[in-house]
């Protein structure tokens, strides 16, 4: 039950359980005869009430009494022995699984963690792993167990009374059937558009929390977050659509399944109409005790269904995690020549984006020269710094470092010649020195202080209850965006590549914290190939020269003096910038 067509979960689990596969099979068997130990007893009770309706020996009872007790005992200490074979597999599975995603993400470009969001990926890894240890450590067993009993119960049920057994199982044959309209074939689908709307409110939710301080600074409601605000929305319209779809079968099915003492008293009239006899109370006070075991197998079976959808869907999200292609490796030996930069025909289409973000791009960057882009937002700037890092690889053309193809370059060799500091800077919870340390692991103690210096972050140090030695997050110790910027300023100045982007690193600090950025920036940029990403145009107005893009293309090119004589995109720009700073409260 909720099995997919050629979808073999187990087999994946059992590769992801290694030699813990054995224990997988042990714990259902063991379940198994749990589940055949669990009936027994009641067909011991049933001796029990014979004694007593029939007025036979009392003295026998306490044998039959004391059976059934060892077997019910015996029947939870084998379920316990199931529980931990399935429990230990099932930890075993989470750990595979968990350290194969990680070990597939840490070879993914790092774009792809700007397409499906932060939030989505961590929520794969995370409940998607837990839906496979909650499956195999519980509900495989309870499966087996709701797949035995039935079959025992059909011997017990028909076993002394066909026409008693027959009407009890009537409303179980209906609630069966209400369950299987319930968990029919478009369940699976249904399950997986749940999961899709928790993983984009997941992702959607994250980047809420992150613009919180826009929305704090600018005084804006929730409602200005409108994917947030309308997946939200999306997923409440889903679930109220989703139960009314549910209501009428989930009805039947409660119904019938409590109904089972109704058609016991029918059945009770069925064979009693022509007289009562000592076998018909026995068969009747038996048929009370056995038929709600009908219920809770049924309930157990819904239950292990849902599971297993949910076990499906989680293996398939992790399954496309895993299917993503990591960048190919670079093998050429060759070393770039210099820092200089040439884009060639660049274009580059996001997945599943009707347009290309970037469409053919062409331009030089020399060696140690100051550029800048600039443009609209949603004009291609950051994507075009990206792909010069290799964050993708272009669909069209080619990008050279040094005469050398960032394609054919190893990652460790392409991380040598780029740094970057973007808007939003990321610290560790570890010390400041662990967090400087790591662009270059083996930096020594006076290699970061150095770099901190430059990076004008002395005054922070100097205010931590343990310098650099401080662990960020830990007894209080937390720092100001501006703060933070700097800090990560000062893992690019420890790095030292030749090659530096900024992506808008000083849109969110405030006058004092930009100042120092400014400075550290200033050391940082020494003798580098240096390309700015900048709103504030103020801040690129020196820079040797600009690129403006529109639109995916880069439309103009040249000094600020040169494009402000063209009249064109950047001279509005610029115009419109310089309103916006002149502008006064009662002007």
């Amino acid at each position: 039950m909720g099995k997919t067509e050629k979808y073999d979960h187990m087999k994946l689990i059992r590769e992801y359980a290694g030699n813990h596969k054995y224990l997988i099979t042990l714990g259902r068997c063991l379940a198994a005869v749990s589940a055949v130990l669990t009936l027994i007893p009641y067909y011991e009770l049933w001796k029990i009430i014979r004694i007593a309706v029939n007025g036979e020996d009392p003295d026998t009872i306490k044998g039959h009494a004391l059976l059934a007790v060892g077997l019910i005992i015996g029947a939870l200490l084998v379920y316990i022995a199931a529980l931990l074979c399935t429990h230990i597999a099932a930890f075993r599975v989470q750990a595979s699984m968990r350290s194969s995603l990680m070990r597939r993400i840490l070879t993914l470009p790092l774009g792809v963690f700007d397409e499906d969001g932060t939030g989505k990926i961590r929520r794969i890894v995370n409940d998607s792993t837990a839906a496979t240890e909650t499956y195999i450590a519980h509900s495989l067993a309870d499966k087996t167990v709701a797949t035995v009993t039935p079959i025992g119960l059909i011997v017990l049920v028909f076993g002394f009374n066909w026409k008693i057994g027959l009407i009890c199982v009537i409303p179980a044959i209906i609630g069966f059937a209400c369950m299987m309209k319930m968990m029919g074939k478009d369940m699976q689908a249904k399950m997986k558009e749940y999961q899709d709307a928790l993983e984009t409110m997941s992702s959607e939710a994250t980047e809420y929390v992150r613009g919180v301080p826009v929305v704090k600074t600018f005084g804006q409601t929730v409602h200005s977050f409108k994917r947030f605000k309308d997946c939200i929305s999306g997923y409440c319209s889903w679930a109220t659509q989703y139960t009314l779809m549910l209501r009428v079968p989930m009805a039947f099915f409660m119904t019938f399944i409590n109904a089972i003492f109704a058609f016991i008293v029918i059945a009770a009239y069925v064979v009693t109409k022509n007289g009562i006899e000592n076998a018909d109370i026995l068969n009747v006070m038996y048929y009370i005790i056995i038929m709600p075991l009908v219920t809770i197998a049924l309930t157990k079976i819904a239950y292990s269904g849902e599971a297993e959808m949910n076990l499906i869907d989680a293996l398939k999200r992790a399954d496309k995690i895993m299917e993503i292609e990591p960048l190919s490796e670079g093998t050429s030996k060759k070393t770039p020549a210099d820092c200089g930069i040439v884009l060639k025909d660049v274009s580059y289409r996001y997945k599943d984006a009707a347009r290309d973000a970037v469409s053919n791009v062409t331009l030089s960057i020399r060696p140690g020269e100051h550029v800048a882009f600039v443009g609209p937002s949603g004009s291609g700037k950051t994507t075009l710094a990206e792909l010069i890092v290799r964050f993708f690889d272009v669909t069209k053309g080619e990008i050279l470092i040094g005469g050398v193809n960032v394609k054919d370059m190893p990652s460790s060799e392409l991380m040598k010649q780029v740094s970057f500091v973007f808007q939003d800077s990321r610290l560790i919870k570890k010390s400041i020195l662990d967090n400087v340390r790591m662009s270059r692991p083996d930096a020594s103690e006076a290699e970061v202080l150095d770099a901190l210096k430059k990076a004008q972050c002395m005054d922070i140090i100097e205010k931590l209850p343990d310098g650099i030695h401080t662990v960020i997050g830990e007894k209080g110790t937390y720092l100001s965006g501006g703060e933070q910027q700097r800090i990560t300023i000062a893992r690019a100045v420890l790095k030292d590549a030749p090659i530096l982007i900024l992506d808008e690193a000083t849109a969110f600090a405030d006058p004092d914290n930009e100042t120092k950025v400014q400075a550290a920036f200033e050391e940082l940029s020494k003798d580098k190939t240096l390309i700015m990403i900048a709103h504030r145009l103020s801040t690129v107005m020196n820079a040797d020269r600009i690129f403006v893009m529109d639109d995916g293309k880069c439309t103009e090119s040249g000094t600020h003096d040169e494009l402000m004589k063209r009249d064109g995109l950047y001279k509005r720009m610029f115009d419109e910038y310089t309103r916006s700073i002149e502008w006064k409260v009662g002007a």
